[in-house]
C-alpha cells in the first residue's frame, strides 16, 4: 500500500479538507455492476501497483464490488506513473477501473478497527505486501478469520510465503528473470530482453484470479472453507515454460535464444516484405506447410525428404527461413495477405497501436470501449474479456480518485460526517 506522491484530481479531498456529503468525492453514485457474471461478489483490495490490482480490476470488469484501500496522503505507486496527460497518469486510469476508493492506515490501531469492520461482509481480500508485513502491523490471517472465517485471501508476491527468498523484495522485472523467461528472450547474439509491459505482473493477476474463483467454487459450490491463495510472480512467469522444463529435465537441453524463431516447429518467425512492411508467419503443421510451399511456386519441398516434414526442417531453419524470405521480400503485405488468408495459411501484419485503432476486426469486436473520466473527458480502454453471453460485464469508470469513495463506504459502515472528519484529521483516513 506505501507509494510515492499522487498527481490531485479536481475532485479529491485533501488531508485537511472536511468531507461534506453533497460533494462529488463523496462519490454519492455508485458503479453499476448488474449485468457482470459477478455481480454480489465482495472484493477488498490493499495492494499496489500491478498483479494483484490487475486481478481485482478483471473481477471488476465482470461486476464485483471491488473496495480500494490506500494509504492517507501518498496513495497507490502507479497514481504517479507515466505516461501524463493534463497530469493524469492513463497507467493508473486503465488498471485502477472499476473500483471504489476509500483511504485507510492499517498502521494505526483505528485504521484496523475499520479494516476489520470492511471485512465482516467481503468474499475476497487481495494484498501482496512482503511475507509478514501484515504480521508486523498486527493485521494476522487469525484475526482477520475470527472476523469473516469464509473469507478467502489471495497473497500475492514475488517468491511466494515460503522459502529462502520469502522476503526479498517483490518486482517484476527481477522475478521474470528470476523465472528463467529473460534468458530465452531475444537474440543469440545479444544480450537477454526483459518484456517491454509488466508481463509478469499480469500473468500473475490471471493466475491470482484463476486461484480466487477455484476457492470460491470450493467454498460456495462444494462447502468448503475460506481459505488462503498464495500466488507468485515468479512461479506465474516459470508456470509457461513447461516444454523448457521437459526438455531440461529429460535432455539436459538448456533452451537459448533464438530471436523471433521458434524451437518447436520451422518456419516460424518474422519476415519482412516487398514494402517494407513486417508480418509474422507461423506453419506448426506440416499440412499449413505444405499449403506455403505451394503458395511459395516450391511444391517440391512437399516431398523433399529435407523439407517434408517438420523434425527434418527444424534442423534446417537458416535455410528454410531465407527461402521464405526470399520469397516475402517480392511481394506486398497486402497481396500477401489476401494470398494467405484465401489459402489458410497463418500469417498477420505485425500491429502498432494506431493500426488496431484502425482495425475493422477490433471495431466489430468491441475491443475498445469509451469511458468517462472526470478530467479528460473520455478515455478508450480495452474493453472486457472474455465475452459472456448473458452476462457481458462493463466497463463503469477510470481509476478513482484516492479517497473518492471515503465519504460513501465509510457511512455505510455506521460513521457519522463528524466521525469521518476526525479521522481524517488523525491520519486514519
Amino acid at each position: 500500500m506505501e507509494g510515492g506522491t499522487n498527481s490531485k484530481h479536481p475532485n479529491e479531498i485533501s488531508q485537511t479538507q472536511k468531507a461534506q456529503p453533497s460533494e462529488k468525492t463523496a462519490g454519492t453514485e455508485k458503479p453499476n455492476a448488474a449485468n457482470g457474471p459477478l455481480t454480489g461478489l465482495k472484493v477488498l483490495d490493499i495492494a499496489t501497483v500491478y498483479a494483484a490490482p490487475f486481478a481485482t480490476a478483471l473481477l471488476g470488469d465482470y461486476g464485483a464490488d471491488v473496495i480500494k484501500i490506500e494509504l492517507p496522503g501518498k496513495g497507490d505507486p502507479v497514481r504517479g506513473f507515466h505516461p501524463f496527460k493534463d497530469n493524469e497518469s492513463l497507467a493508473w486510469a486503465a488498471i485502477s477501473r472499476n473500483k471504489r476508493a476509500i483511504t485507510l492506515n492499517l498502521k494505526k490501531e483505528k485504521g484496523q478497527q475499520l479494516f476489520y469492520q470492511l471485512l465482516k461482509n467481503q468474499d475476497l481480500l487481495f494484498e501482496n505486501f512482503r511475507p509478514g508485513t501484515l504480521d508486523q502491523w498486527g493485521v494476522t490471517v487469525q484475526k482477520m478469520r475470527e472476523v469473516n472465517p469464509r473469507l478467502i485471501i489471495i497473497r500475492v508476491s514475488g517468491y511466494g510465503q515460503t522459502g529462502p527468498y520469502r522476503t526479498k523484495a517483490g518486482f517484476g522485472t527481477p522475478a521474470t528473470a528470476f523465472s528463467g523467461y529473460t534468458y530465452i528472450s531475444g537474440y543469440p547474439d545479444k544480450p537477454p530482453l526483459s518484456p517491454p509491459i509488466s508481463l509478469v505482473d499480469y500473468v500473475t493477476g490471471l493466475f491470482a484470479v484463476i486461484g480466487a474463483l477455484s476457492a470460491l467454487y470450493h467454498r460456495d459450490a462444494k462447502g468448503g472453507a475460506g481459505q488462503e491463495i498464495d500466488v507468485s510472480l515468479f512461479e506465474s512467469m516459470f508456470r509457461l515454460l513447461e516444454v523448457a522444463v521437459a526438455t531440461y529435465d529429460q535432455t539436459n537441453h538448456i533452451t537459448e535464444r533464438l530471436g523471433n524463431d521458434n524451437t518447436s516447429a520451422v518456419p516460424v518467425g518474422t519476415f519482412q516484405t516487398r514494402d517494407g512492411k513486417w508480418m509474422v508467419l507461423t506453419t506448426s503443421t506440416d499440412r499449413t506447410f505444405y499449403r506455403l510451399a505451394d503458395v511459395m511456386g516450391r511444391s517440391d519441398m512437399k516431398t523433399d525428404p529435407r523439407y517434408a516434414t517438420n523434425i527434418e526442417r527444424v534442423k534446417r531453419r537458416t535455410e528454410v527461413h531465407a527461402i521464405v524470405q526470399e520469397w516475402f521480400k517480392a511481394h506486398d503485405a497486402g497481396e500477401i495477405q489476401e494470398i494467405f488468408d484465401k489459402n489458410g495459411i497463418p500469417v498477420s501484419p505485425i500491429y502498432n497501436m494506431a493500426d488496431i485503432f484502425q482495425d475493422p476486426q477490433y471495431k466489430a469486436r468491441g475491443a475498445l470501449v469509451e469511458v468517462d473520466h472526470p478530467v479528460l473527458g473520455k478515455i478508450k480502454l480495452p474493453n472486457v474479456i472474455p465475452k459472456f453471453s448473458q452476462t457481458p460485464g462493463t466497463v463503469r469508470k477510470t481509476g478513482a480518485s484516492i479517497g473518492e469513495h471515503n465519504f460513501e463506504i465509510f457511512t455505510e459502515l455506521g460513521l457519522s460526517l463528524e466521525d469521518i472528519n476526525e479521522l481524517k484529521e488523525e491520519g486514519v483516513i
